[in-house]
């Protein structure tokens, strides 16, 4: 079954990003994910909380893939890189339906 990243990012300076970028998406296709959304233009259709700067959804094989991602050593100096930039980040791991059928 499929599991899936959501990430909402608020970012106050992109100074971080090059280097993030160039770690972290070879990262997720080293676990077999791959990018469903990577910022983009966005619209809230219900609610009041701000919808971030930039949304991202990453697809997984299953969960434990997703979570090997996480806690894979090289992503963790990326989240200290995020971190470390003052970006607000909540990042959801999600459980997908199964295939019909």
């Amino acid at each position: 079954m499929p599991a899936y990243i959501f990430g909402k990012l608020t970012v106050d300076h992109w100074d971080w990003y090059r280097e993030y970028r160039s770690v972290t998406e070879p990262l997720v296709a080293r676990h077999g994910g791959r990018y469903l959304v990577k910022g983009g233009d966005s619209e809230r259709l219900e609610g009041k909380e701000p919808l971030g700067h930039a949304l991202v959804l990453i697809e997984f094989p299953d969960r434990q893939a997703a979570e090997n991602w996480y806690r894979d050593p090289d992503y963790a100096r990326m989240i200290a890189l995020r971190q470390g930039s003052g970006v607000a980040t909540e990042l959801a791991l999600i459980e997908g339906c199964a295939p019909p059928g």
